[in-house]
């Protein structure tokens, strides 16, 4: 074992295998020029899948949540010949 790595401690035959330095990567190669035209085609491609429920979510829970305040509030009719 003397003087190998870790990552070499065993030889297997038949698998290929190849390293690239990280120091020679690019770790934000193509972030602009791609990255941000693909974002902005994967965005305008799913909007019209993803944006309808939960508007159509809002519109159900602002209506439930008034309804639920008006079964929740006291009836002023009920209270007045209280003295």
């Amino acid at each position: 074992m003397g003087g190998q790595h870790f990552g070499e401690l065993a030889k297997i035959r038949g698998i290929v295998t190849h390293k690239i330095s990280p120091f020679e990567q690019k770790a934000f190669a193509g972030v602009i020029s791609k990255g941000v035209p693909n974002t902005f085609r994967r965005i305008s491609g799913q909007i019209f899948r993803v944006v309808p429920p939960f508007i159509v979510g809002y519109f159900i829970y602002s209506y439930v949540e008034g309804i639920h305040d008006s079964y929740t509030r006291k009836n002023p009719k009920d209270f007045e010949n209280d003295v």
